[in-house]
C-alpha cells in the first residue's frame, strides 16, 4: 500500500523533477506535489511524495529527514491525513456554512 509522505524547509528553487530523483534511491515514488501559492505559482517551501510501500517510505524518512538540499535541511516524515473541516454548526452538503435568517451569523448565548 503507497504511503504519502510531507517533505517540509524545501528550496524555493527546487522542483518536482529534483525531489522526485532524490526519494526514488530509496524505492519507488508514485507521485510527487511540491506546493505552490495559488497567486505567484511560487514554491511554498513544503510538499508530498508518495512512495510505493511502507518500508520504502521508513527507509526514506531515515535516509533523507534533516537531509542537505540546496543549503536546506528538508524535513520528511509521515503525512497526517486529510483535515475534514466540518464544526458540527449548520454546513449543508457542500460546506457551506447556514447562517439563518438575513445571511449573518446568529448571537449565541
Amino acid at each position: 500500500m503507497a504511503k504519502n509522505l510531507f517533505v517540509g524547509s524545501l528550496p524555493f528553487s527546487v522542483t518536482e523533477d529534483a525531489v522526485g530523483q532524490l526519494f526514488a534511491k530509496y524505492g519507488q515514488v508514485q507521485s510527487v506535489n511540491v506546493i505552490k501559492d495559488k497567486y505567484t505559482g511560487k514554491s511554498r517551501g513544503f510538499g508530498f511524495v508518495e512512495m510505493s510501500t511502507e518500508e520504502e517510505a521508513q527507509k526514506a524518512i531515515q535516509g533523507l529527514n534533516n537531509y542537505n538540499l540546496e543549503g536546506r535541511n528538508i524535513i520528511v516524515k509521515e503525512a497526517l491525513p486529510k483535515p475534514t473541516y466540518t464544526d458540527g454548526r449548520g454546513s449543508d452538503s457542500r460546506g457551506r456554512r447556514s447562517f439563518g435568517f438575513g445571511g449573518r451569523p446568529q448571537r449565541r448565548y
